[in-house]
């Protein structure tokens, strides 16, 4: 990588991984906020056989070393075979090295912050809320689109933002899964890390630490902001 003029600017290159950054983790967290957002449904407020197995399977991702959860991957979606191979050959879809590829592994890593997140601001609003508007004629839908979702939007939005704030700096999913091509998959965690390798680096290392710093202490103002709204509302 080519070297700032300026200790405080960034390179074309060292930009170029943070732009690939802030799209891999907005990915990320939007195409798992479905599912999250689906599974808090299911564990709020029901009992069913094995949930408590099926709550351990989906916090897995967040206990297991990302470097295992990139092997994982990388076994089920690589191009040689399995789910991936079958993919590649019938619809031409590789997720294996390519920014795609390190959206699934964030996504993956942050889904149970968002699961969690969601389904606490679930079981937190007040269920006789629900009860009343079922009186009134409420359905299902109807209750939960216009009493539910608006009074646990503040802590699902929380939790969407620490999920996206962690999801930049994840890297041993990101490194095992889709490895550290530049312009393609070197996200800012994997260019830290890069220019540590690279003789003389130590700057350009420094400079994106801070920005990584600035950039997770921002999220966790946001979310902090949002858990506050959420509060408020519900006192």
């Amino acid at each position: 990588m080519g070297t700032a003029t300026n200790p405080l600017l960034l390179t074309p290159a060292e930009i170029e991984a943070l732009l690939l950054s802030l799209k891999v983790s907005l990915v990320a967290i939007c195409w798992a906020f479905p599912f999250a957002l689906l599974a808090a449904l299911a564990l709020a407020h029901r009992s069913f056989p094995g949930k408590t197995l099926v709550e351990g399977m989906l916090t897995l991702p967040l206990v297991l070393p990302p470097v295992v959860m990139g092997y994982i991957l990388l076994v089920a979606l690589g191009t040689r075979g399995g789910l991936g191979g079958w993919l590649y050959s019938q619809f031409g879809i590789r997720f294996v090295f390519s920014w795609t590829g390190a959206a699934l592994a964030a996504g993956l890593i942050t889904f149970p912050l968002q699961l969690r997140a969601i389904r606490l601001a679930l079981e937190a609003v007040d269920r006789g809320l629900g009860q009343a508007a079922a009186t009134l004629g409420a359905g299902p839908l109807d209750r939960f689109w216009n009493v539910i979702l608006p009074l646990a939007l503040p802590g699902v939005v929380a939790g969407a933002i620490t999920a996206f704030a962690t999801s930049l700096g994840e890297f041993g999913a990101i490194i095992t899964f889709v490895s550290n091509i530049p312009g393609e998959t070197r996200t800012l965690p994997l260019a830290i890390y890069s220019a540590l390798e690279t003789p003389g680096g130590e700057a350009q290392a420094a400079r994106l630490t801070i920005l990584a710093i600035v950039l997770a202490l921002a999220g966790v103002g946001l979310a902090e902001l949002a858990q506050r709204r959420a509060r408020a509302m519900l006192s």
